[in-house]
């Protein structure tokens, strides 16, 4: 059976001194912080259709309109 990643970054961690080991503790409690959160889907249904037929379809104009352009000279 092969190790698991988490086996296979406290082996590499191991062999890395004090203060790199302290940078990679920085990095994952980072990481774990800019995990996305969300919530399931089942808790948002309520919100269906709450949104006006018109207003959804003018929505849908914007963005046909308005996202399938590239601008070539915006950065």
């Amino acid at each position: 059976m092969s190790a698991s990643i988490a086996d296979k970054i406290v082996q590499q961690l191991k062999s890395l001194p004090n203060e790199l080991q302290w940078r990679v503790l920085e990095f994952t409690r980072a990481l774990s912080l800019s995990a996305p959160h969300g919530v399931p889907g089942r808790q948002l249904i309520r919100f269906a259709g709450a949104i006006p037929p018109d207003d959804v379809k003018l929505m849908h104009e914007a963005i046909e309109k308005g996202c399938e352009q590239v601008d070539t000279n915006e950065w």
